[in-house]
């Protein structure tokens, strides 16, 4: 649970409204009830209680785009519907959603949620006791809404800055292994559920500790960025090109059976022993290739593929070796 709050920066706002709208909306539908506000008391409890059934829904979909939006309409509309009922007082719940709702959706969004509900509140005359109370309250809310956007869209920059750098190889561009990890264990459960076919592939340069001691790391890498740049001309838009480390490159091709992950495969193989060029001359490669089976999990679908492309090294290298099915 810990790790799920401190990777998923939308998740752990989503629980943190999730809690303070029962800790904290609570009390007060208790205290309307006690009074006799039944309308104000049935009001705050909706707002919790839906509030807190999104939280829960996000834990268990995992889909927090969905629930963030809906938790920050029902967070807006609420605080509208309670200034409606208990007058100006009622507008004070309306600050903290403003500032919550663009971290919850996407600034674009969050923008139009604010700003239509100040309009609204705006046009029905919701809890101002006067003009002068109102354009106060929609400057002090404009300018709440600004400063959050602001924060919410240098956030969200700095947020897929991070995971750029977290998920890409800084070399050759592609993603590196810790991204492959994820896709594979997302393939596996796609195949389980659906039945859809995996292909994998791992490929690796043959000799190149040669290329790097003879001519240099900045030659190595070149060689490197080529291989990636022919790689990705040559295969699919779905297919998804790992760097796994050093020479090792991973390939994962959906959607493929046995045959189509050949043909793939031997096309690839011509390719780069074609093109693929190192001031020693043309560069190789050895693979070694796995369909996914019923029932397989990422680190033993790898772990076959790894065996097939060990068992090309073993027999001459430049060659293709595909992990059997009962293996």
């Amino acid at each position: 649970m810990f790790y799920r709050l401190r990777n998923n920066f939308r998740l752990s706002i989503i629980t943190m409204l999730g809690v303070s709208a029962i800790l904290g909306i609570t009390p007060f539908a208790v205290y309307r009830f006690a009074e006799g506000n039944t309308l104000a008391g049935v009001v705050d409890s909706i707002i919790m209680l839906s509030i807190s059934a999104f939280m829960v829904y996000a834990w268990v979909t995992g889909d927090t785009r969905r629930s963030g939006f809906c938790m920050a309409l029902i967070a807006c509309s609420g605080g509208a519907a309670v200034a409606f009922v208990l007058d100006t007082i009622g507008l004070f719940w309306l600050y903290p959603c403003f500032v919550t709702s663009f971290f919850l959706t996407s600034p674009r969004v969050a923008v139009f949620i604010n700003f239509g509900t100040l309009l609204v509140l705006m046009y029905f005359g919701i809890g101002f006791e006067s003009a002068e109370y109102m354009l106060s309250f929609a400057t002090t809310a404009v300018v709440v809404s600004a400063c959050a956007y602001i924060f919410a869209l240098r956030n969200e920059t700095q947020r897929r800055r991070l995971e750029q750098l977290a998920t890409l190889d800084p070399l050759t561009g592609v993603k590196n292994r810790r991204a492959m990890e994820e896709e594979l264990k997302a393939a596996a459960a796609t195949y389980n559920r659906n039945g859809l076919s995996y292909a994998l592939a791992i490929l690796d340069l043959d000799h190149f500790k040669r290329i790097n001691d003879e001519f240099g790391h900045a030659v190595g890498d070149e060689v490197l960025i080529d291989c990636v740049n022919l790689i990705a001309h040559n295969t699919r838009q779905a297919d998804q090109l790992f760097r796994f480390g050093g020479e090792e490159f991973v390939l994962l091709l959906p959607g493929v059976d046995d045959e189509g992950m050949r043909s793939v495969m031997d096309n690839l193989h011509a390719t780069l022993r074609r093109s693929l060029k190192s001031p020693a001359g043309p560069v190789t490669a050895s693979y070694g290739l796995a369909l996914l089976r019923p029932g397989e999990n990422a680190d033993r679908w790898l772990e076959r593929a790894d065996e097939a492309l060990y068992l090309a090294k073993d027999s001459g290298r430049d060659q293709i070796k595909v992990a059997p099915a009962n293996a």
